[in-house]
């Protein structure tokens, strides 16, 4: 799509360079010249009474024939064997779709000594479990695992793929939207079937949060969208469901650029930020990394873990792997302690969905405070000594 003037209708009454919001029209030899600066959002040609200005549709050529893509595929993401939780609720959702469209749901299952697992995968909804057990898949690789699902995207031509929005998904599953000319929606927070056309709708927030943008993706196939954890209900598991296990041969196609020569495990004595039920979280705040050993402090004596914003995994005080909102995780606790948080919406997006959120800050005109259960105004070094004190004294 683009915006054209039409020079032998337009006059150069200059009224389209008054409303161009953007600046993007210029005045050359008496005529109106669209610049590249254009965000075709339409403006000029609503203004120009003449009828000089108009959007120009390209044409998209004759449509393809969509109908040989069937079913919907989930990538179940695992580690070190253990599938993974995003890899759940991506079944429950998935299981939705599938029976809108009445279609099958189908899982991808890739890496080494996981044969065992698939047959969770089906309890937990899934029609057909695809499995690439070899053990040169036994750690992840943007091109071993790319290849795979590619290769059986290829053959089987599903309709829908989704994976989860984590470092693994994030990374390797543009590569396959790539190589299959199709579209990918990343970090989807609700996914729906038009009924009118069986597109799938893809919402995910837009602008730093402000807006939900719903996209679609209609003249490729498969459609594809990552999705955040902790957004979508788990399926539930049901050990009497009946399916079908599919052993998949794997064959490297290309080169591989790279090789994992070790795999470190970060050490920490509390739980994964999205599987806790009660999350700490700080940031910049605190003023120092050496008041995070606090945060540190107090979820240890709740069961709970620790977590972050942006600015303080940016200033080095806690690894990214603790970074909640928009370029982290999304969480939903039962409890979430906001220390020292201003709330900017980038952090809330990941957050907000928190049954109880307890927020600690010493400006009471501070954001954060708009979405909290509870507010304290105060030193949020004192206030989090004083809650370690209670809490011990309730705990014994």
């Amino acid at each position: 799509m683009s915006v054209k003037v039409k020079p032998d209708i337009c006059t150069g009454c200059e009224s389209c360079v008054s409303v161009c919001p953007f600046g993007a029209i210029e005045m050359k030899d008496g005529k109106a010249f669209i610049t590249d600066a254009c965000t075709l959002c339409g403006a000029c040609v609503e203004a120009c009474e003449f009828k000089a200005i108009e959007k120009d549709i390209e044409d998209a050529g004759p449509a393809k024939d969509l109908s040989a893509y069937k079913g919907v595929w989930v990538f179940a993401e695992q580690h070190k064997g253990e599938i993974a939780s995003v890899s759940l609720e991506l079944l429950g959702e998935g299981r939705k779709l599938a029976d809108k469209r009445g279609s099958k749901l189908s899982a991808v299952f890739i890496g080494s000594g996981i044969k065992d697992k698939a047959k969770d995968l089906i309890a937990y909804g899934a029609d057909t479990v695809y499995v690439a057990d070899d053990p040169v898949l036994k750690d992840f690789n943007d091109d071993s695992y790319a290849a795979v699902l590619t290769m059986l995207a290829t053959q089987h031509k599903p309709e829908i793929i989704l994976a989860g929005a984590t470092a693994i998904g994030r990374s390797f599953f543009p590569k396959v939207a790539s190589t299959l000319y199709a579209g990918l929606t990343a970090d989807c927070t609700v996914l729906d079937i038009d009924s009118a056309t069986g597109n799938l709708h893809q919402t995910r927030p837009a602008f730093g949060g402000n807006i939900m943008a719903t996209i679609v993706t209609p003249n490729h196939r498969p459609q594809m969208a990552t999705v955040r954890h902790k957004v979508m209900k788990p399926a539930l598991r049901n050990v009497a469901r009946k399916g079908e296990i599919i052993d998949v041969k794997f064959t490297q196609a290309g080169a591989v650029r790279t090789k994992v020569l070790k795999t470190v495990d970060e050490l920490t004595e509390t739980v994964n930020i999205c599987e806790a039920d009660i999350i700490v979280a700080g940031g910049r705040g605190l003023g120092s990394q050496k008041n995070f050993l606090l945060l540190e402090e107090l979820a240890k004596v709740l069961g709970g873990a620790v977590a972050a914003t942006r600015g303080a995994v940016d200033e080095g005080w806690i690894p990214y792997s603790h970074q909640v909102g928009q370029t982290g995780k999304t969480v939903c606790p039962k409890l979430y302690i906001a220390a020292g948080i201003s709330g900017a919406i980038q952090h809330v997006a990941g957050m907000q969905s928190s049954e109880t959120i307890i927020a600690i800050n010493k400006d009471p005109d501070a954001p954060i405070f708009n979405v909290a259960t509870y507010g304290i105004v105060g030193d949020v070094t004192e206030v989090l000594t004083a809650m370690i004190k209670k809490f011990r004294e309730i705990r014994g």
